[in-house]
């Protein structure tokens, strides 16, 4: 294969995923997932299949199947509203706007979570990288990934997928 029609394959491949993930807009709904709730706390682990059925399908190929969405072309990543960033698939707490800031990424970023153990990491080796994947301790969705990169206190940066992630604003 030539270097071109490389290129072209590798554009084309990223094309068709920004399409399936939904970066390139529309709206995601919740009223088909019987398990999504702000308030309900119990572990959900469920099969594939029931994921595949109830989640739209940007949130399943980020949540289940461990995708990425392209950079600086998400929902969230330069969004500033005053709230709490809840789980797409389920709905489970996971991050507040105060602790979110601009890392320059293309990414929502945020410097720690909304409560202690509400995310669970992983060791991930994919792609020829060492990194920690961050996942939702209630239902196991994949969110993104933790960097050591970030602002103090922490220096901790949840570099998180936008469509892993539902935006839930504050009430004043």
């Amino acid at each position: 294969m030539t270097d071109s029609n490389q290129h072209y394959k590798i554009l084309g491949g990223f094309l068709i995923l920004s399409l399936l993930v939904g970066c390139i807009g529309g709206e995601r709904t919740t009223n088909r997932n019987p398990y999504f709730s702000l308030t309900d706390s119990t572990k959900l682990r469920l099969p594939d299949q029931v994921w595949k059925e109830v989640l739209d399908n940007g949130v399943y190929v980020i949540t289940r199947q461990k995708s990425t969405e392209l950079p600086f072309r998400n929902e969230y990543w330069n969004f500033g509203g005053e709230g709490n960033y809840h789980c797409a698939a389920c709905g489970s707490l996971l991050f507040c706007s105060i602790h979110k800031y601009d890392s320059g990424t293309g990414w929502p970023s945020f410097w720690q979570t909304a409560q202690a153990n509400k995310v669970l990491f992983k060791q991930d080796y994919t792609q020829n990288m060492q990194r920690v994947e961050v996942r939702c301790e209630r239902c196991l969705g994949h969110l993104g990934h933790l960097f050591y990169n970030g602002p103090a206190p922490t220096h901790h940066r949840y570099c998180i997928n936008s469509l892993a992630l539902r935006f839930i604003k504050k009430n004043k």
